[in-house]
């Protein structure tokens, strides 16, 4: 298989099928396109090689099908890799699993539109304001704070449903902007979103991140005003 994807460093629906992929040792081919979203760029001619979708990631299957959405993927490997505790085995924690990674896939959207993902970057600055000028940012957070807490207590950790599977990895991009701008959490969910980055597929996402070294300049206003943080 492959599975096509964009820069590590911002494209965050890349970052969920990749890392479950990798920390369940689901062998696969990177097809990775730098991110150029110039109409007619290589960036789109290359994709449309894969999908009609026009965008990543992609999960190319051996003998060249095609599957696009995230959660399309991640439901295609649950069910060609049901060995793997993608989802977790009781129905009830299984549909709310689901019900998570669905909230995470249309949900959120203030928080994602004002803290983009940026892995590398440290920006504690941006955040603060983020939460006085986008009062949504706040809204959101409060929920994810309440579905973290609900999940983990139920399922006693040290993931979301027990072990690591689809729910962490759909919630690790956004674990990253919490972290990038330093976001108030309470130390115990702290404590999750450092257990997520310290998970394998996780960490090796990030190591590539950081050794990309690959500015986009359109991925990172802030960058190009010094007074935005």
């Amino acid at each position: 298989m492959k599975l096509v994807i964009g820069n590590k460093n911002y494209s965050s629906w890349s970052m969920r099928p990749w890392v479950l992929m990798r920390h369940f040792g689901i062998a696969f081919d990177e097809v990775r396109l730098r991110f150029d979203f110039a109409p007619g760029s290589a960036f789109y001619r290359e994709l449309a090689r894969y999908t009609p979708a026009g965008k990543v990631p992609v999960l190319v299957d051996d003998d060249g099908f095609a599957v696009w959405d995230t959660l399309a993927i991640v439901e295609t490997l649950a069910e060609r890799f049901p060995q793997h505790a993608i989802w977790p085995a009781d129905a009830r924690r299984r549909a709310r699993a689901r019900s998570l990674c669905a909230e995470m896939h249309a949900g959120f959207t203030a928080l994602r539109s004002a803290c983009p993902q940026n892995l590398e970057a440290r920006l504690p600055q941006v955040g603060t304001r983020v939460l006085v000028d986008h009062p949504g940012v706040r809204a959101d957070l409060d929920v994810i704070v309440q579905r973290w807490t609900d999940a983990l207590a139920a399922s006693g950790g040290p993931f979301l449903f027990g072990d690591f599977g689809a729910a962490d990895a759909y919630f690790a991009p956004l674990a990253g902007r919490i972290r990038t701008y330093a976001l108030p959490l309470p130390e115990a969910l702290q404590g999750y979103v450092a257990r997520v980055f310290a998970a394998p597929g996780v960490a090796a996402w990030e190591r590539d991140a950081l050794a990309e070294h690959d500015f986009l300049d359109f991925e990172e206003p802030y960058r190009r005003a010094p007074e935005a943080g």
